[in-house]
């Protein structure tokens, strides 16, 4: 789903978790009650999420360079 990742700067990939975040409560909540129009749309945001986690985290130990 995010494949321009590289393009973002850090401040930009610290905003798109959020709002990721966001949503993926929302659409947790809305599995809870039964309205999920595609279920494999969690499973796709928290992968999102997980990969903008590691990229922050490379910058923050240095591994990438801003």
């Amino acid at each position: 789903m995010l494949k321009n990742l590289k393009d973002l700067t850090l401040e930009d990939m610290k905003v798109k978790r959020l709002t990721l975040k966001k949503e993926y409560m929302d659409l947790r909540f809305k599995t809870v009650v039964g309205h999920v129009e595609n279920p494999l749309k969690k499973r796709e945001l928290r992968r999102d999420i997980a990969r903008l986690n590691t990229i922050i985290h490379e910058y923050a130990i240095g591994i990438r360079k801003v």
